[in-house]
């Protein structure tokens, strides 16, 4: 059964998938902004709660860092129970 406590918003899950991928491939998110042609600060600000903005192309830029496709990106479970965003 799957509750409201189950649910996140997409900010949220799009910070956990990069932080799930930077384990998997033993980087720090300084070393993901090196690979992927941006500042930390643009990781750090992705990664930062109190954030709500994110781009899609920020998202490809790290995508492209990493060697995986936005469709690969997108293809986690952390995208199956996302909140409504609309208020």
């Amino acid at each position: 059964m799957i509750t409201i406590g189950d649910y996140m918003k997409i900010k949220h899950a799009v910070a956990e998938r990069f932080m799930e991928l930077c384990t998997k491939n033993q980087i720090k998110p300084n070393e993901l902004a090196n690979l992927s042609g941006v500042t930390p600060s643009t990781v750090y600000s992705m990664l930062d709660p109190k954030r709500e903005d994110i781009y899609i192309s920020t998202i490809k830029k790290l995508c492209d860092g990493l060697n995986i496709s936005v469709c690969d990106f997108f293809n986690s479970s952390n995208f199956e129970l996302l909140e409504q965003e609309i208020e």
